[in-house]
């Protein structure tokens, strides 16, 4: 799985839909290898981040959870430490 894409599912505040986006078009470029496609293939492209971004929204809206939602600081500092002690940075 593409480093790039990152849980999205029990935050506070909820995801958006720049993230979703964000996550979708990393997904898009994963699978078909292409940073930036062709002009011939650039209506596909945006084509399946919408159809992507929009499957996934349905599903991140229709899961559940009893789990206390997730802060997005802390989250973040966890990534950043583990970044920190895998390339020691």
């Amino acid at each position: 799985m593409c480093r790039n894409i990152k849980t999205l599912f029990n935050f506070d505040p909820p995801v958006t839909n720049e993230e979703v986006q964000a996550a979708s078009l990393q997904f898009v470029r994963k699978i078909s290898g292409f940073n930036k496609p062709s002009k011939g293939n650039e209506a596909a492209f945006l084509t399946a981040i919408e159809e992507i971004a929009g499957i996934s929204m349905r599903l991140l809206h229709s899961l559940d959870t009893s789990a206390p939602p997730k802060n997005r600081e802390e989250e973040a500092a966890k990534a950043k430490a583990r970044a920190a002690e895998r390339f020691g940075a």
